[in-house]
């Protein structure tokens, strides 16, 4: 009689630990977002798009990237200023009534253009600063997604791990029963204590991991304080990625193309501004001589020129050329690299939404199947609660594959939109990979 309670009792404990007990099919996948975010009822979950939001307004490396954008636009104002006149006052001879005194003004005029390439110097390094402060933002959102892609999966393990846990204490209590009654060998209650042990042991881990991958989120936007609130499964975080072509059609618009090409100007605007420093400034001087001994003051005029005999800057304008020709070099080099590695993570985010479709639609939904039928069949009697641990840990690795699966999906997008940033207005489905 004792057993049959326990029967009956063991029977309604799996199905509060999964509700969907008897559920076939697509309500399989509710398990996932169900099982995420509501351990802690005291705080609302911290979604993807907040976490971005904060790494945006907060991350100490993103608003370094901003100052560099100050620091030029101070190189184009100075790049702009017009050389300094100068005054010049000197003094023929000590004696005060013999002595001749001159007060000149100088000004260099600067020839060849060399102000305007100054600017447009200046201005290069300014779209430079822009392009890097358009990278780290990219980077920035895909770190944290790929940061809290990694806490959400090791969220979902505890979650896991903790139902696991309470399955095993169960089943150890129950075997202790079962061999107390004389029903089962002792050596079924040795194996059941070992299974309860490390279904603990893979808890602590899976609390350790989720610390640590909470500390790494927190850390993008510069926090060191231990992020308390659950994390929410995202349900659109990304545009829709477009097909193949599209995409390396769009390569052109790539923060890192930009600041690249960006460099390339900026070489050939350093290459004009050597080249008019080759041009002689003209330094054109006006003042007044007073002599004492004669009592008459006379005007001074004059003009100098640098006579470019042995400096004609050939060297800075040689290493000018070499340097544009090397921009252009890094500019193809650039290219190649970013088709690649946007061919990679294209290929990734296919696999892995063929991956969480296979899981989502076959995999997930036959390990609840066969649960059911154990969790059924062992309210029956008829089969042993080791076949019910055994469908509850394939159904178990199942769920953590489909996680593993749609947080690779998300990375893979993710590291795509590092370099073909997204359109505005697009949506997508992370599950089905569909436009909306």
């Amino acid at each position: 009689m004792q057993s049959r309670h326990f029967v009956l009792g063991a029977a309604l404990l799996l199905q509060a630990v999964f509700p969907a007990a008897h559920a076939m099919g697509q309500q399989a996948l509710s398990v996932l977002p169900a099982s995420v975010g509501q351990t802690n009822v005291s705080a609302p979950a911290l979604t993807l798009e907040q976490a971005i939001g904060l790494a945006f307004s907060s991350n100490p490396s993103l608003r370094s990237a901003t100052r560099a954008i100050g620091i030029a636009d101070g190189a184009v104002l100075q790049a702009g200023t017009r050389p300094n006149p100068e005054l010049s006052i000197s003094s023929e001879g000590t004696n005060r009534n013999t002595r001749t005194e001159t007060a000149q003004l100088s000004q260099v005029f600067e020839l060849g253009g060399k102000r305007s390439a100054r600017i447009a110097v200046a201005q290069q390094e300014r779209s430079i600063a822009l392009g890097q402060l358009a990278i780290r933002r990219a980077d920035l959102r895909a770190d944290v997604i790929t940061a809290y892609m990694d806490a959400l999966t090791a969220q979902e393990r505890v979650t896991l791990a903790q139902a696991s846990v309470d399955l095993a204490h169960k089943s150890t209590d129950a075997t202790s029963r079962r061999v107390a009654a004389g029903k089962i060998s002792p050596v079924e209650q040795t194996r059941s204590t070992v299974a309860e042990a490390a279904a603990q042991l893979e808890l602590n881990q899976a609390n350790a991991d989720l610390a640590l991958a909470k500390r790494r989120l927190t850390a993008l936007w510069g926090t060191t304080e231990p992020l308390k609130q659950d994390l929410q499964e995202p349900q659109a975080a990304f545009v829709q990625l477009p097909p193949w072509s599209e995409l390396q059609s769009r390569l052109d618009s790539a923060p890192q193309l930009r600041v690249a090409q960006s460099l390339v100007t900026g070489r050939e605007a350093q290459v004009t501004l050597e080249r008019a420093q080759r041009i002689p400034d003209l330094t054109l001087s006006l003042g007044s001589q007073r002599e004492r001994e004669l009592g008459r003051t006379q005007g001074v005029v004059g003009i100098s020129v640098p006579i470019p005999l042995f400096n004609r800057n050939q060297g800075n304008l040689l290493s000018a050329l070499r340097r544009a020709d090397q921009a252009r070099d890094d500019l193809e080099a650039e290219r190649l690299g970013l088709n690649q590695a946007l061919a990679d993570a294209y290929q990734r985010a296919e696999v892995a939404s063929t991956q969480v479709t296979s899981l989502r639609e076959q995999i997930v939904p036959a390990a609840q199947s066969a649960y059911d039928a154990a969790a059924t069949g062992f309210a029956l009697g008829k089969f042993a609660f080791t076949d019910v641990l055994d469908a509850q840990r394939t159904l178990f690795q199942s769920r953590t594959q489909y996680l593993r699966a749609l947080a690779d999906r998300y990375r893979s997008i993710a590291d795509v939109q590092r370099y073909v940033p997204p359109e505005a207005g697009a949506s997508i489905n992370p599950i089905e990979g569909k436009s909306q």
